[in-house]
């Protein structure tokens, strides 16, 4: 792991219930009160899971990509190029918190 990875890690720990764990398809996996809000395979990609109106919204806003090896499941992906990139992975990642801990 590296530089943008750090970053990223660096940022969404410091959000209530946040914690940080070994992903079984390898990377870092983050959740929030003991749920998967994404994952990070390196420095390169960042997965999350959406409801579909959401991912369809996401991707139709050039925000993320479909999924890069399940493209029709919920799922939906981030490339992280260079630099600039953290802030849309983590700004994905604030959504998805934002999803996740608001009550309904």
């Amino acid at each position: 792991m590296g530089d943008f990875s750090e970053r990223v890690q660096g940022e969404l720990r410091r959000w209530p219930g946040v914690t940080v764990h070994d992903h079984r398809f390898g990377g870092l996996e983050f959740r929030v009160n003991g749920k998967e809000m994404g994952h990070m395979h390196g420095d390169l990609m960042v997965d999350l899971q959406f409801p579909a109106n959401m991912k369809k919204k996401l991707i139709k806003e050039r925000k993320a990509l479909p999924h890069h090896f399940i493209p029709k499941s919920s799922w939906l992906s981030y490339s992280i190029e260079k630099s600039e990139d953290v802030e849309g992975a983590i700004e994905l990642f604030r959504l998805q918190y934002q999803r996740m801990t608001s009550r309904k």
